[in-house]
């Protein structure tokens, strides 16, 4: 009996090793979604594309905040990303009425929109395909 259960671990330990090769299609494919979240009102404001995240594709995203017609100033909560400290950007903030407000570096739980990506993320995304 005592020979029986030792094999059957095992086979239990050698069958953590194998590995599961799934085939998937070669280079980066990406689908990029900046977006933006009213704090208050929890709408989301989103660009999305195909390529690379850059000031032109941030700048997009603040054209659109503007058209919600809030009617209160607007004040957007970034991280410290390149694309948006460019000069690109803050003059088309400036022209928009939009103050840009950088958290610290490494601090992504002060990035609301960070919150609801990660929610997005894990609980759409992953979940979804672990029961499919």
């Amino acid at each position: 009996m005592l020979h029986i259960s030792c094999w059957l671990l095992f086979l239990a330990y050698r069958g953590c090793f194998t590995r599961l090769f799934i085939k998937a299609p070669a280079g980066r494919k990406r689908f990029n979604v900046p977006g933006a979240l009213n704090a208050v009102t929890h709408e989301l404001v989103t660009v999305t594309n195909d390529t690379y995240i850059n000031a032109q594709s941030f700048c997009d995203l603040l054209w659109r905040i503007p058209r919600l017609n809030i009617g209160v100033p607007i004040t957007l909560v970034l991280d410290n990303a390149r694309y948006q400290k460019c000069k690109l950007v803050w003059a088309l903030a400036e022209s928009l009425d939009i103050e840009l407000l950088y958290i610290p570096p490494y601090s992504p739980n002060l990035n609301l929109i960070e919150r609801l990506w990660k929610f997005v993320n894990f609980d759409r995304l992953r979940a979804e395909s672990w029961f499919s």
